[in-house]
């Protein structure tokens, strides 16, 4: 196993990180019903194998990701990992709210600390929830009390809201979402490089796109890998294009299955930074490229749209449904959608009003988009 440096204390982290959200489960469909032995089973598997960094949140898998994560570090294993775990700030309600629940997590994974503490999600809106619930003096309390041992975030926002996150607070790190289709999206590369700038050591999430870069590839995706004169799976060449920059810490992987933390670790062992050729970075980029040829509607993001009357997140929407098309209809674009959006806000709620129409500098037919999306994912 590869290891990169905390750059706060000088301990080695594995450059592979088990993220804990897409455990296997008993019953297809049923988060909370996870297959603990085989969970467990996976979780020791990698451990035992180098990587010493594990990520859950108290809201993955209805709050049973952080038991079965608990469970599986007994035996020693504990001692072995940093955790990593999350202030989940939408559900908050009451000013009392963010410390009976890191009290719960503490319960939930049965440890008296957490080595690597994020306020999750951030984006405008919930940053403003963060310090109206005051979440940072909470964390700093935690870290004086031996609770928490280094502070960050979870970011899912535009560029220029990313580095004012950045400067508001001496963060120990950051997590973003990043990966070869999404260079430019939300934080992007871009961001990657400012955090690296201010000496902040950087956490990916989501690098093989929630497995959508990997399961069912379109005819022409899998022309442009044939090209490559050296072969790699299509879950190495995204892993490797993250591996890449230096100032990436961790990158997370999502596994299901013993078969997945075996390639993980395969391909992680031997990643360098700067260590892809030109040539090899232009397959990535023309792989990218023809993604994106193949995307239905090409939203941008600009959230110009918004807010909708109905408080319909559009642009989200609209990434679903490329993504259901772009992705040969991979179901765990379903689970995605199902998971991210809220059942208020769904297609169906749109009322045709086209507001959002006149709004957007893409002339997207929203209101048909709806339509659309509602047939599928409803």
């Amino acid at each position: 196993m590869k290891y990169r440096t905390f750059p706060k204390t000088g301990e080695k982290i594995s450059l592979l990180g088990f993220g804990t959200m897409r455990l296997p489960v008993e019953k297809k469909g049923q988060s909370a019903r996870i297959n603990e032995t085989e969970a467990i089973r996976m979780i020791r598997t990698a451990i035992d194998r180098g990587v010493n960094y594990v990520d859950t949140a108290y809201t993955y898998h209805d709050g049973f990701s952080e038991v079965v994560l608990g469970k599986a570090l007994k035996d020693g294993y504990r001692e072995k990992v940093f955790i990593a775990d999350k202030m989940p700030v939408w559900i908050l309600k009451e000013d009392g709210d963010p410390e009976k629940i890191f009290d719960e997590q503490l319960k939930r994974l049965d440890v008296d600390c957490i080595d690597m503490y994020l306020v999750h999600n951030v984006t405008a809106p919930l940053w403003k929830r963060a310090l109206k619930y005051n979440i940072l003096e909470l964390l700093e309390k935690k870290k004086a009390e031996g609770k928490v041992k280094h502070i960050g975030f979870s970011f899912h926002d535009n560029f220029e809201f990313f580095k004012e996150v950045i400067e508001a607070y001496p963060w120990d790190f950051c997590q973003i979402q990043l990966n070869y289709m999404d260079a430019d999206f939300q934080a992007g590369v871009k961001g990657l490089k400012f955090a690296g700038s201010k000496g902040i050591p950087v956490i990916i999430m989501e690098p093989l796109k929630g497995g959508k870069l990997t399961d069912i590839l379109p005819p022409s995706i899998e022309d442009f890998w044939a090209q490559a004169p050296i072969k790699r799976t299509p879950a190495e060449w995204a892993l490797r294009w993250i591996a890449n920059f230096p100032e990436v810490l961790v990158i997370l992987s999502g596994m299901t299955s013993i078969e997945q933390v075996d390639e993980n670790i395969r391909v992680l062992s031997k990643a360098d930074p700067n260590s892809l050729t030109e040539a090899e970075l232009e397959i990535i980029n023309n792989v990218a490229a023809e993604y994106n040829k193949l995307i239905k509607y090409s939203c941008t993001g600009c959230e110009y749209c918004i807010p909708c009357p109905e408080k319909i997140s559009i642009p989200a929407i609209i990434g679903f449904y490329n993504d259901w098309h772009l992705y040969h209809e991979s179901p765990k674009v379903k689970v995605d959608f199902k998971t991210w959006i809220s059942p208020k806000a769904l297609p169906s709620v749109c009322k045709s009003c086209k507001i959002c129409e006149g709004r957007c500098p893409q002339q997207l037919p929203i209101s048909d988009i709806m339509k659309k999306s509602q047939s599928i994912f409803e």
